[in-house]
């Protein structure tokens, strides 16, 4: 009896060693990489807008902690044109960096970030595929985290250390929890995924109006009440910091490349870009009332659909927003696969090659093609066009395998085996 009790505790301890030891080993790499490679430039903003905070009592907020980030990256205030650095996260976004602010080596702090980011995207890869009910082959799973790991979408994010990586991860975790029915939970994630508000907006709007519309009130009164507590936690701290970041969102859109669809199009169609950009929020806000009108009702498939088509839109609306944040829409990409390895098998196995192959290298190859050099990268506008579009071609694609009820027999067994979907 001993001997039985003993054995599983070997063996956890054995993988705790041992994933401690890969860790520890990915946290070097990383600590190499980052002496080597300067950048991370948007973890550095939040560390040093914290670390000020906490050494200097500073609001991260103010003019001299925005000197002294233009400072660390520029070695003197940033010029006219140039990008200004400041923080425009919410303050409670400094609880998530306070543990890496306590690292005075800006290297170390940017390698453990890092290692938090990389263990997050293959978290959020195996969310995805849970969320969605895939069960690719081994050969096939080997090529889809090598996929979600290299692609641009992901580097690009990995490399500029954008905590929108953990956001991503919050919302596939707050769709998970749905799915399981713990709303607490789901609550808990939305209300700390807007940590990058502008990124969650519009998938808050439509979380909350589902939940509504099923009275799920354990989840509206969990994400609010978190919310609330998180921002009278920062009010402790900076009582009017509510203001001042308000200040930094209005003049955000000042000192960026372009943040939106019209924006974007307006650097190569002054005249007709932004009419274009307008005309697109409208159809897609149009589009969306009558999809979440019909999500209401829906199983969790069908409302999982209508979530992933509500993240793709978000890229494209209007709101201020960075290619380097399209990866909040990856769920939508596995919910594509899944379908398509589900009902096609073998021909559906093909399309998902093909189309890892077309997002993997055509993205890249756009972005290489078209990108500037400063003090790091500058994407071209035009990365705003190419993931949208293709989420788009894949979940209409899908979509009435994805919303309409079991049409064959095959089908209902599956729903039957599997009742969280309903």
């Amino acid at each position: 009896m001993n001997q039985l009790r003993t054995k599983p505790t070997l063996n956890t301890l054995w993988i705790i060693l041992s994933a401690v030891i890969l860790l520890g080993l990915l946290t070097s790499a990383n600590y190499q990489y980052s002496k080597q490679n300067p950048g991370g430039t948007d973890f550095m903003v939040h560390w040093m807008g914290t670390r000020t905070y906490l050494m200097d009592g500073l609001s991260p907020y103010s003019d001299e902690t925005s000197l002294k980030i233009q400072t660390f990256t520029y070695g003197r205030a940033a010029g006219p044109g140039e990008h200004e650095l400041r923080v425009a996260y919410p303050l409670y976004s400094m609880f998530l960096f306070m543990p890496f602010a306590a690292a005075a080596d800006f290297d170390l702090a940017r390698a453990l970030w890092m290692t938090v980011l990389e263990v997050s995207l293959v978290g959020l890869s195996l969310i995805s595929i849970q969320l969605t009910d895939w069960k690719p082959s081994l050969l096939m799973l080997g090529v889809f985290l090598g996929f979600s790991l290299l692609w641009y979408h992901a580097v690009r994010p990995l490399i500029l250390g954008n905590a929108v990586i953990l956001v991503a991860v919050m919302l596939a975790g707050v769709l998970l929890a749905i799915r399981k029915r713990a709303d607490e939970l789901a609550g808990v994630l939305l209300a700390f995924s807007t940590i990058k508000p502008q990124v969650v907006a519009l998938f808050i709007v439509f979380i909350l109006f589902w939940a509504v519309a099923n009275r799920r009130w354990k989840l509206v009164g969990w994400f609010f009440g978190i919310l609330a507590l998180l921002v009278a936690t920062a009010s402790l701290l900076i009582p009017d910091w509510i203001l001042q970041n308000l200040r930094e969102i209005l003049r955000y859109p000042g000192y960026n490349p372009p943040g939106t669809l019209g924006a974007a199009l307006a650097v190569w169609l002054p005249d007709a870009g932004k009419r274009i950009g307008w005309a697109v929020t409208g159809v897609l806000s149009l589009v969306l009332l009558l999809e979440w009108n019909m999500a209401r009702r829906a199983n969790f498939r069908g409302f999982l659909w209508a979530a992933c088509l509500t993240l793709a839109a978000s890229l494209w609306i209007g709101i201020q927003t960075d290619p380097g944040n399209f990866i909040v829409a990856f769920p939508g990409i596995v919910l594509t696969f899944s379908l398509w390895d589900k009902r096609w098998r073998v021909g559906g196995k093909k399309i998902i090659y093909a189309f890892s192959a077309v997002l993997m290298v055509g993205i890249w190859a756009i972005f290489l093609a078209t990108v500037e050099y400063s003090y790091q990268p500058i994407q071209s506008p035009v990365m705003f066009i190419p993931l949208p579009l293709a989420l788009f071609v894949m979940l209409y694609w899908v979509r009435w395998w994805a919303v309409r009820p079991p049409s064959t027999w095959m089908d209902s067994i599956y729903e039957l085996e599997n009742p969280e979907l309903e």
